[in-house]
């Protein structure tokens, strides 16, 4: 099983609209903590979020509520989701699954991931140095993090891409340092 050493619980703290690049975001905050994780999004998964944490139910399965009904009629479960790492300004994650005992990791897109986390109220974790380094970004921006925390919960997308611009973590670094609390509007599906 994927060991949790270097790890932080997180939650689903908002999902917004980041106005600059009209991208969804997911903001995610450690559960014991202040540190915030804004991850961009698709408007896709942005949407699966946001109708899971509002309560929609369709008489039909969608895509993410199909592919955990295919999990749990094939013996499994979702036991935990990890957001793992940032390379390039892409997030990685990945689903960890119990299945007869054994532990099955699988690579995903942390939106997926959260959308999936979501239905089955499994645990999201993020990487202690993801939060590390956000929280240094957020801070030498100087954002001010209660305006998050009023923020409505909503849903959220893919591997983040925090503008076409950005290319590396400098450039990512400088991204952040220009946005705003303001920048982000409320996600609408």
């Amino acid at each position: 099983m994927a060991d949790t050493n270097g790890m932080t619980e997180v939650s689903v703290a908002s999902l917004g609209l980041d106005k600059s690049s009209n991208t969804p975001v997911v903001i995610l905050k450690e559960n014991e903590g202040e540190r915030l994780l804004p991850i961009w999004i698709g408007p896709g998964e942005a949407s699966a979020i946001a109708m899971e944490l509002a309560g929609v139910k369709f008489s039909r399965p969608l895509t993410h509520d199909l592919l955990m009904t295919i999990v749990r009629g094939l013996g499994s479960e979702l036991v935990r989701v990890i957001i793992t790492k940032v390379i390039e300004n892409t997030y990685y994650a990945s689903l960890i699954f119990r299945r007869n005992g054994e532990f099955i990791s699988v690579d995903t897109r942390p939106s997926d991931s959260i959308a999936l986390a979501l239905r089955s109220k499994a645990p999201i974790f993020a990487d202690d140095e993801l939060l590390e380094l956000t929280a240094m970004e957020i801070e030498e921006a100087g954002f001010d993090e209660a305006a998050f925390e009023g923020s409505e919960a909503v849903g959220a997308e893919e591997a983040s891409q925090p503008g076409e611009e950005a290319a590396n973590g400098e450039e990512l670094r400088d991204y952040l340092k220009r946005l705003n609390p303001e920048d982000f509007g409320r996600f609408k599906p």
